[in-house]
């Protein structure tokens, strides 16, 4: 049933405006007038094709921050009991974003027409990916839809802490070295070439290091533009390349092989991998189908091929432990954990521990990376600053020896 925007007066002469289902505009005047209510203005916001259509060409309506704090909202109200049509009503009237109002009005509609939840989320992929849908539609089949949404709350809060934490810890780095590349770009072509000027006019032989300065600041001077060009185009060309699905791949093998950041993209997409898939797998959902879902919210390319052949293996009737422990690039503690939830029948709480585990052992070696890198950025800054100081300062010493 479409959803509608109305702008009305009460009886007491006050402007009222939401949201109303019906057949067309003119039931819904008709539903207005039943509510003692004076329509001045009713349009259409939603169907299945203009929120699809409207909500594809935009920004998402939901990040990932929103997606998890609506959804412990939808638990909660689901939770205690609410029907969902009304969860979703009064969500739809609280929601303060134009646009999410309208997205969650839609959904309401897909419901009380006789849709699925999963399904009325299908409506809008975008929105809602398929591991999200998955859960909502395991929590409707076992009747347990509260309990669910507050596992998928709590999954999406976990994942965004741990990315927030990553995020904050090579933060700084990246601000320490945008500033010092900005400051030896100014300091070389701009403060270098005005004390050049003074030196060369003395025709002496200048120190090998000032020559070499004035050298590197006549090149950025003359050619740092095609030096930008080539970086930039270098940029293009890689993420052209990267659309080769092969070549991705070989390029995110190469990035596990890294020294830290290999280390890091491994614990980080493995902790991904394991919450996920103990997220789905408690939830009820088959182990195949779970364990697809959650190699596809891999982004690292190579880890989702090996997730996808120890899907295969499973498949085949191999234990899903012993899948794992056969590709090197995951690390053994998944395979360890899932070996124990399946002897023991726990499979969902293992793989979480080893979710747990392996996200606060990516924050403690994002957060030591961090902590070794500022330094070193800094003393290096200040090593590069030294040699321009010293490019500077050596000729007035030379001069001062001449005079002497």
């Amino acid at each position: 049933m479409p959803a509608y925007r109305f702008e009305a007066l009460d009886a007491a002469g006050k402007s009222q405006s939401g949201l109303v289902e019906a057949d067309n505009s003119r039931a819904a005047r008709s539903q207005l007038r039943s509510q003692q209510l004076v329509p001045l203005a009713v349009t259409q916001v939603a169907t299945e094709q203009s929120v699809v259509a409207g909500f594809s060409l935009t920004r998402k309506v939901f990040n990932a921050t929103a997606l998890a704090i609506w959804t412990r909202q939808l638990a909660g109200l689901v939770g205690s009991g609410l029907p969902l049509e009304r969860a979703l009503t009064a969500l739809a009237d609280e929601a303060e974003d134009a646009r999410q109002r309208e997205l969650v009005a839609h959904l309401r509609s897909e419901v009380n027409a006789g849709a699925p939840f999963a399904r009325a989320l299908a409506s809008v992929p975008r929105e809602f990916d398929d591991v999200y849908r998955g859960v909502v539609a395991a929590g409707e089949q076992s009747g347990a839809l509260g309990l669910v949404l507050e596992r998928l709350a709590d999954d999406l809060e976990a994942r965004q802490e741990l990315k927030g934490r990553l995020i904050g810890a090579t933060l700084y780095p990246a601000i320490v070295s945008v500033i010092a590349v900005v400051i030896v770009v100014f300091l070389v072509t701009y403060v270098v070439p005005q004390v050049a000027t003074v030196f060369t006019s003395t025709k002496r032989a200048l120190p090998l290091l000032t020559v070499a300065m004035i050298a590197f600041s006549d090149f950025l001077r003359g050619w740092g533009w095609l030096l930008v060009l080539a970086i930039a185009g270098g940029v293009a060309a890689l993420a052209a390349m990267l659309r080769n699905p092969e070549f991705h791949e070989r390029f995110d093998a190469g990035v596990l092989r890294l020294p830290l950041v290999g280390k890091l993209a491994r614990g980080y997409n493995a902790a991904r991998f394991a919450g996920t898939l103990a997220m789905l797998a408690g939830a009820g959902v088959p182990i195949l189908k779970a364990l697809q879902a959650a190699a596809e919210t891999l982004s690292n390319r190579a880890m989702r091929a090996d997730a996808m052949d120890a899907l295969v293996q499973v498949r085949e009737g191999a234990p899903l432990a012993s899948a794992l422990a056969g590709k090197k690039r995951f690390p053994g503690i998944v395979a360890m954990f899932s070996r124990l939830g399946e002897q023991t029948g726990q499979l969902p709480e293992m793989l979480d521990r080893a979710a747990r585990q392996l996200g606060g052992e990516v924050q403690r070696r994002a957060l030591q990376m961090a902590t070794v890198l500022e330094p070193l950025l800094i003393v290096g800054m200040g090593g590069v600053v030294m040699l321009i100081v010293l490019a500077v300062l050596l000729p007035i010493i030379q001069l001062n020896s001449f005079v002497k």
